[in-house]
């Protein structure tokens, strides 16, 4: 098995975890979070649905600077409903797809960077890069569901059955 077939396996997997995680997002609430260090709603949930097209920013671009000169990095656009959230996560995994079945496993050793006001922060092979990507959405996911609690949302099964969702 390829480096590509792997990642576009573990994309389906998860794209279908994110969307059934997607569907309970609460709405009307995008401010909410529930401590003053804590990421809103609205930017989480957006995050969530669409961090796979980071895989396609790691095979297509070279590097990513977080901070670029001439302003600030780009905000998400807010959304109000969940069609909206599972329309943006629908896009970016399909946008990762595409770059995952247009490259190669030796595209994927070469190296990617991170950088913030132009000065790298991180160098690693592009494979590394989305394996990361994978851990990380799982990271946040997580922090959804925590927050879909709170909210008295159900929580989806994810890697398992939840309390609310047996359907494992």
């Amino acid at each position: 098995m390829t480096l590509t077939e792997f990642f576009s396996s573990q994309l389906d997997r998860e794209a279908a975890i994110s969307a059934r995680s997607l569907g309970n997002v609460p709405v009307g609430k995008p401010e909410w979070k529930p401590h003053d260090k804590s990421m809103e709603l609205g930017y989480l949930a957006h995050l969530v649905a669409t961090m796979p097209s980071w895989i396609a920013m790691a095979v297509l671009q070279d590097e990513l600077d977080l901070n670029p000169a001439g302003g600030p990095p780009p905000r998400p656009d807010p959304w109000t409903t969940v069609a909206e959230l599972q329309k943006a996560h629908e896009e970016a995994v399909e946008q990762a797809r595409q770059a995952l079945a247009g490259t190669t496993d030796a595209h994927l050793a070469t190296p990617w960077k991170l950088l913030v006001a132009g000065q790298t922060v991180m160098t690693a092979p592009r494979h590394t890069v989305i394996a990361d990507t994978f851990t990380h959405l799982a990271h946040h996911r997580g922090q959804l569901t925590v927050y879909m609690r709170l909210n008295d949302k159900p929580v989806p099964s994810v890697y398992g059955p939840s309390a609310d969702d047996r359907s494992f």
